[in-house]
């Protein structure tokens, strides 16, 4: 036999730059959003004079300054494999090789004691 070419599984594609570039772009605006959703909560919380509000305060311009960082290294970052497929892996069986002699059904044959 001959030596086989590795056949491709359409599971194995990357993503397709439209998709990819789509994929980023919906994860950085999510992102974004939610630094915008935390200017607006913490001008509500100085606003209403909350207790604590120098903590607070701490942890929204905390994160309002990790958000964008981070938004934007996953936005330039390139996607490997499909959302969600990072350690399924699926293996094919193997074919077992033909019989050399052939079977013989034993509900067909009769049994060898009754010749």
């Amino acid at each position: 036999m001959g030596r086989r070419e590795k056949t491709a599984v359409i599971t194995d594609a990357a993503m397709s730059l439209e998709e990819e570039r789509r994929y980023r772009t919906v994860r950085y605006v999510l992102m974004m959003s939610v630094r915008g959703f935390l200017v607006i909560l913490l001008g509500i919380l100085v606003m209403a004079d909350v207790p604590y509000l120098w903590l607070w305060l701490l942890f929204g311009v905390a994160g309002m300054a990790v958000l964008p960082w981070l938004a934007v290294l996953l936005a330039n970052d390139r996607v490997v494999k499909r959302p969600g497929s990072f350690f399924r892996r699926e293996r094919r069986a193997e074919t077992l090789p033909a019989p050399d002699r052939p079977m013989i059904d034993s509900e067909l044959a009769p049994p060898a004691w009754q010749d």
